[in-house]
């Protein structure tokens, strides 16, 4: 057999078990928890529709692959919820290994490929990864929004920590910002989240 299919045939396989990763976030209709696999999905639409709202000129299928790859860490990692700040400590090490096994799984020239989407995801510093990761912060928001605050039930988190995690959509997406603060400042109202002092 093709030595080169026989390595990208594994990492497509090894890459479904992102559908067993649970994540913290409720599907809309509330009935589940939503899987990563589901989420890379959802970022990929969301860009798809949304991408009038991001900066001209910007690499978009460059965007489109790093939405696909950024998650597929989880699948050794684990998910981390955002607000979890000792998980988050632990997170970049755990996920900076589970990349270079996952990836690592390709061929030479796909693995720096998939690798440097990932590293770049991640970095937050060109334009197109800081639209990505704004991409990543909008997609479970929408998700709290439409079904009564999602994860952000049952936490004690404040108002200022969901902005600072909201904020590259203010920078890469200032036109839905105001959306976002709507959204934040509809929960606060209703008790889900507590305005910080």
């Amino acid at each position: 057999m093709n030595p080169r299919l026989n390595q990208q045939i594994a990492f497509l396989v090894e890459a479904d078990k992102l559908k067993s990763v649970v994540r913290r976030t409720p599907l809309v209709d509330d009935s589940r928890l939503e899987n990563s696999a589901e989420h890379s999905w959802h970022l990929v639409l969301l860009l798809m529709v949304l991408r009038e709202y991001g900066p001209a000129g910007i690499d978009w299928m460059r965007v489109m692959e790093m939405v696909a790859v950024h998650d597929l860490v989880e699948i050794d990692a684990g998910d981390v919820f955002a607000y979890d700040v000792q998980g988050l400590e632990r997170k970049l090490q755990r996920e900076q290994a589970a990349a270079d096994r996952v990836f690592g799984l390709l061929p030479g020239d796909q693995r720096e490929r998939f690798r440097a989407l990932w590293d770049e995801f991640e970095a937050q510093e060109t334009p197109e990864a800081c639209f990505a990761n704004a991409v990543d912060r909008l997609q479970p928001l929408l998700q709290n929004e439409h079904c009564g605050g999602g994860s952000w039930r049952g936490q004690t988190l404040a108002d200022t920590q969901i902005l600072r995690r909201m904020a590259p959509i203010q920078s890469a997406m200032p036109d839905v910002w105001p959306h976002v603060l709507e959204v934040i400042e509809s929960y606060c109202r209703a008790g889900v989240i507590q305005r910080a002092p």
